[in-house]
Order: structure tokens, then C-alpha cells, then sequence
């Protein structure tokens, strides 16, 4: 598995739920700019429109050596694929309040396909953020203290 993207920040802001691997539809050389690794995950998120699971907002650059640059296909919307009984689990999910859907990393399996891992996540509150924070500096100072690194 060679992963081409992470959306590092979707874990500081959302608690992650529940993940789905699911397939992407691409057009054109997508696929060439993704092997190059131009592709941005961040402000992107997953919507279901007519019983269908799109990504919106992510960003994959024009090819470089295309021979159209279409620069209105950078942000297009791309389907997602993932199996029935997934999408029925994932459209109750949403349909909770305070869920969303966020795309954590774009990789190449074993086959050479294209897969994306999508969360089912929950936005933090600048409270939880403090105290994850605060858990991990008191997490620190104690192994630095059985190290006897630290002296203070």
C-alpha cells in the first residue's frame, strides 16, 4: 500500500469514528497526477446526493504533461464507490446529527487501484481539544521523569 495523501488535520479536529475503504471514479489523468502526489485532502468531505456517496472539495491537480489542462476539474465533485449495505450504514450515520463524513488518506492497494479512506466523525469541541493537549504534555513529562531525562 503506497499512500499518496493524509488529511493529518482531520484527527485534530474530528473524532474518528468508524472508516470505510471505498473506490473513487477519476477522469483523464487523474490517476497520473496522483502518482505524482498532487492532491490535497484538506476542507474536503463526503456528501450523499440521490443515494449516491460524492467527495466535494478535494483538490487533485492537472497532469502535467496532459495534453488538456482543465483547471475547473481540479474541484470537481468524484463518486465514491463503496458496497450497498455500506452505504445504507453510512446514509443512517449522517443522518445523525453532528456526523460527518471526512476523508482521512488516498492510497494505491495492493492491485494498483485507487482507494480512499473515509471516517464517519464527529467535530470536537475546543474543550476536547484542550484537554487531548493537556493529557499528552502530562503523557510526556511522565516518560521524560522514568527516562530521568528531565530535571526540574
Amino acid at each position: 500500500m503506497k499512500i499518496i495523501a493524509q488529511n493529518k488535520k482531520a484527527f485534530h479536529d474530528y473524532d474518528v469514528l468508524e472508516t470505510y475503504e471505498t473506490g473513487m471514479v477519476l477522469k483523464g489523468d487523474e490517476v497520473k497526477s496522483l502518482r505524482a502526489g498532487h492532491v490535497q485532502l484538506v476542507g474536503a468531505f463526503g456528501s450523499i446526493h440521490n443515494s449516491e456517496l460524492f467527495l466535494i472539495n478535494c483538490q487533485i491537480a492537472p497532469y502535467s504533461h496532459a495534453y488538456q489542462k482543465l483547471e475547473e476539474m481540479t474541484k470537481r465533485s468524484r463518486k465514491l464507490l463503496v458496497h450497498k449495505k455500506q452505504l445504507e450504514r453510512i446514509i443512517m450515520e449522517v443522518a445523525k446529527k453532528g456526523v460527518t463524513l471526512v476523508p482521512l488518506k488516498i492510497y494505491f492497494n495492493e492491485k494498483g487501484l485507487v482507494k480512499l479512506e473515509l471516517a464517519l466523525c464527529k467535530h470536537k469541541k475546543a474543550h476536547q481539544r484542550k484537554e487531548e493537549i493537556k493529557e499528552r504534555d502530562i503523557a510526556r513529562e511522565t516518560r521524560r521523569e522514568l527516562r530521568g531525562k528531565y530535571d526540574a
